[in-house]
This record gives C-alpha cells, sequence and structure tokens, in this order.
C-alpha cells in the first residue's frame, strides 16, 4: 500500500504576533498544490509541532484537510517520547480525517530496538490509517536499525519509512531488507537520488516549501525514464539545500519563505530564533532562480 509517490511537503507553520497566521498556510498550501507536490506532511519537525499547544496542532491540522478536500494525502505527525501520547497523537489524526501518520521514532529516551518495536506497533495498534516511520538519529539520538525495519515491514499499517540518518549504507541495507515490502523515502532533500535510485518511492522534502514544482520535476524525471536530467536537478540543488540546512531547520527555510514573499513573517518560537545569514541564504536563492531583486 503506497500513500504518495513523488514529493511529500514538510509543511512549515507560520506565525505571526507569536500566533498561527492561517492566511498565510493557506497561500503555502495552494502554492504547493500548484507546484503539483504529491502529499502535505503537517505537524512534522518543519512546523515547530514540540513549541505549538495541542489546541494549535490540531487547528492547523483541520485547516489543511479542510482545504485540500482529498487532492492529495495529507499526513500528520504523531510523534513522542511517550508511546502512550504519539498514540493519542495518531488516534486524533484518524479521527480528523488524515490520509496517514508520520511517526518520529521516541526521542531524548533513547530506547532499545526491543522499545522502537512495541512503540511503532503500538501505533500500528490503534489505527487503521497507513504510518510512515521517521527515523532522523541526529535529533532523537536513536536509530532505526535496518534489521528493526525488517521486523515492522507490513505490520498492519506501518507501510513506509522516512529515512533521515545520512548514512547510504544504512539506506542500502534498509532497501536490501524490505524488498519492496515497506515504501522508503527520503528525509534529505541532498539524498532524493540515491534513495529513489535504491527503489525509494519519493522525497519528504523541506525545499518543496520554496520550489514545489522544482522538487515535483525532479523526482517526476526519475519516473520517467530521464535520469540523466533527474540527477543534474539534484546536482543543481545541493547548494540550496547546503544554505537551507546551514542552521537547525525549519530556521533557513522560514526565511527564505519570507525572504520570497510566501510567509510574511519568520517568527520562530524560543527556542529557535531567526536565520542569523540572511544574506548567504539570498544569494543561493538568485544563484538557484528563485529570487531575481
Amino acid at each position: 500500500m503506497t500513500l504518495f509517490q513523488g514529493v511529500g511537503t514538510a509543511l512549515i507553520t507560520p506565525f505571526q504576533n507569536d500566533k498561527v497566521d492561517f492566511a498565510a498556510l493557506q497561500k503555502l498550501v495552494d502554492i504547493q498544490l500548484q507546484g503539483g507536490v504529491s502529499a502535505l506532511i503537517v505537524n512534522g519537525t518543519t512546523g515547530e509541532p514540540t513549541t505549538m499547544t495541542h489546541g494549535e496542532r490540531t487547528a492547523v491540522a483541520i485547516a489543511v484537510i479542510k482545504q485540500v478536500n482529498h487532492k492529495i494525502p495529507v499526513i500528520l505527525g504523531a510523534g513522542s517520547n511517550n508511546t502512550y501520547t504519539a498514540v493519542e497523537y495518531a488516534v486524533e489524526a484518524q479521527e480528523l480525517g488524515a490520509d496517514g501518520i508520520l511517526a518520529v521514532t521516541p526521542y531524548y529516551n533513547k530506547c532499545t530496538q526491543a522499545g522502537l518495536i512495541a512503540h511503532y506497533k503500538a501505533l500500528a495498534d490503534a489505527t487503521d490509517i497507513p504510518i510512515i516511520m521517521y527515523n532522523v538519529p541526529g535529533r532523537t539520538g536513536v536509530n532505526i536499525n535496518p534489521e528493526t525495519v525488517e521486523m515492522l515491514a507490513g505490520y498492519k499499517k506501518i507501510i513506509g519509512i522516512k529515512e533521515a540518518s545520512g548514512n547510504i549504507q544504512q539506506f542500502m541495507d534498509v532497501a536490501r531488507l524490505v524488498k519492496g515490502r515497506m515504501d522508503i523515502y527520503s528525509g534529505d532533500d541532498g539524498y532524493v537520488y540515491p534513495l529513489l535510485a535504491l527503489g525509494g518511492k519519493g522525497v519528504i522534502s523541506v525545499v518543496s516549501n520554496i520550489a514545489p514544482r522544482f522538487m515535483s520535476d525532479m523526482v517526476a524525471k526519475y519516473f520517467a525514464g530521464d535520469t540523466d536530467a533527474s540527477l543534474a536537478m539534484q546536482f543543481k540543488l545541493m547548494p540550496l539545500v547546503k544554505a537551507l540546512f546551514s542552521e537547525v531547520n525549519p530556521i533557513p527555510v522560514k526565511c527564505a519563505a519570507r525572504i520570497l514573499g510566501i510567509i510574511p513573517d519568520d517568527y520562530m518560537r524560543l527556542p529557535l530564533t531567526r536565520f542569523s545569514k540572511e544574506d548567504y541564504l539570498k544569494a543561493e536563492l538568485r544563484n538557484f532562480g528563485l529570487l531575481n531583486d
């Protein structure tokens, strides 16, 4: 069961005056739909859910689900370092009408692989919508080992993994072990082409907040057989990716979205702060062709 193939945008959450800016969010979603993305991920890491209230998270999810109106899948973040809280988020996501769940590994606790298996099975046992696991050890302090992915592949509605370990050997091991029983998505805009070459279904992207058409075309060209063009686009993308991850995500991409007029304010909730290298980012946006000031 494939939830989506192509580009899923990990949406930023616009704020203004320390409140969610729903008008800016609506504009952002319209840009994504017009840009041809295949899915939207709401309340993932890029959306800053850890500094939002439960009510804000729910309101943002409802707004996006209503606006998208089944045009493409809407996937809600349901991650926590408390399995019971993650289950509550997952159940609520299903009740709100989400098409799927993106569930990051429990962070800070640094659980064992057995703990990861129990965590994800608890989510799958509590819900009926597809689950994509999210492996990002640089943030969470725990890695989903390839053998663990193999054990969870195909368990009820656990249908995919977002791989953001940055480890090509791990990508290869996961692809070899799951043998098509689980969809693999790049969790890093800098590794889209290699993941596609290993049989991946696409990318859950930060860059597509500001360049949805480019990202969609890069992946579409690969699946259409024009792999040389797709690779050339990946190479073109790399300096911009470097700039957008020169400080912790989503600080740079929210700054870029403000520079490009997608959102009016790049306000960050503490402990995140505004981007400190705006001139560098503007230069890379110009070089990429997104900024012509």
